[in-house]
């Protein structure tokens, strides 16, 4: 195949295997003109027998007068690459918490102050805990939520997390999402939770007269008790203002709510603008015997010892449940 002359040159028609960039090309001359015709080979042992073939070919061609001078019988076909296969490169998947990240911040302009604050920041923390947050593990974390959470707790977390995956797979982050077939059990105790059992008049005033005789909570009494001739929710007796109690009616029309920057007021309730609650004589009672000689419209009817917004969650866990 690689005949030579005397002197070393290749003899007419005569086709060398050459290596450039260790990829294996086909030399030779015809009519005149030097060819060069690459084959898309790695420079192996394997793959030089199959460009000497080729070569091979090629001279008989010339021989035989039957040379295809466009080279495209001889270019290699499809099937000649995969002797030497290029594995697709993988794309890494996001883990978990990258994903979350991601969605928090898609979904922060969309949702209230606070739903960021208390759930947004829960789960993360709660994903921040996880023994691993591979998303080839999703069974994994499911368990580690379910045995380390309250069935609630968990639910709601698996609920967001399904969410997030949800919202991944449509922006093409990842392909399909793990937690889309899981399902939560009905918590056997959900039904008791949802059992109203209010206190009598005798526990209510217990309560009341506890809080005022007491010597580290007294200051929350008129708050308390507030909250029991209302019933409003203690976000809004919090962002209450003297402006909003008029003569027949209280006027909700603030709450008070947990941000990244703490407590703050914003305008509007929780499942409503605003609500009209009206004064009966026992709480225009008890409204002007609380009501400051000089009034700030602007003010806060109730406020912590220090005169801050009463922050409910610590009132919950340090006076209400010790009183």
């Amino acid at each position: 195949m690689l005949s030579t002359t005397p002197t070393g040159r290749l003899t007419k028609g005569s086709v060398s295997v050459i290596s450039s960039n260790d990829r294996l090309q086909l030399r030779f001359s015809y009519g005149g003109k030097r060819h060069y015709l690459s084959l898309g080979l790695a420079n192996t042992s394997t793959n030089r027998k199959l460009a000497e073939l080729k070569a091979s070919e090629i001279e008989k061609d010339i021989l035989y007068e039957r040379f295809d001078e466009t080279l495209q019988k001889y270019k290699p076909k499809a099937s000649l690459s995969t002797i030497t296969p290029i594995t697709p490169i993988q794309k890494q998947k996001p883990d978990l918490d990258e994903l979350w990240s991601k969605y928090s911040e898609f979904k922060k302009p969309q949702i209230s102050p606070s739903t960021f604050a208390k759930d947004f920041i829960k789960h993360r923390n709660h994903i921040a805990k996880l023994p691993t947050r591979s998303l080839n593990e999703a069974s994994a974390i499911q368990d580690w939520l379910l045995n380390n959470l309250t069935h609630n707790a968990a639910k709601r977390c698996l609920t967001q997390i399904k969410a997030c995956c949800n919202w991944a797979v449509e922006r093409k982050l990842i392909d399909v999402n793990p937690f889309a077939s899981m399902k939560f059990q009905t918590s056997q105790s959900s039904s008791e939770e949802l059992d109203i059992n209010p206190f009598s008049k005798e526990e209510r005033d217990l309560i009341i007269n506890t809080f005022a005789n007491d010597r580290y909570y007294k200051h929350y009494t008129n708050y308390v008790r507030f909250l029991f001739f209302t019933g409003c929710r203690p976000s809004e007796a919090i962002a209450l203002k003297w402006k909003h109690i008029r003569d027949s009616v209280i006027q909700f029309r603030e709450s008070a709510v947990i941000s990244e920057d703490g407590l703050v007021v914003k305008e509007g309730l929780k499942t409503q603008k605003k609500r009209d609650f009206p004064i009966n004589s026992e709480l225009q009672t008890f409204l002007k015997d609380i009501r400051p000689e000089i009034v700030n419209p602007e003010s806060f009817v109730f406020v912590s010892p220090k005169g801050k917004l009463i922050d409910h969650h610590n009132f919950s866990t340090r006076a209400w449940k010790t009183i």
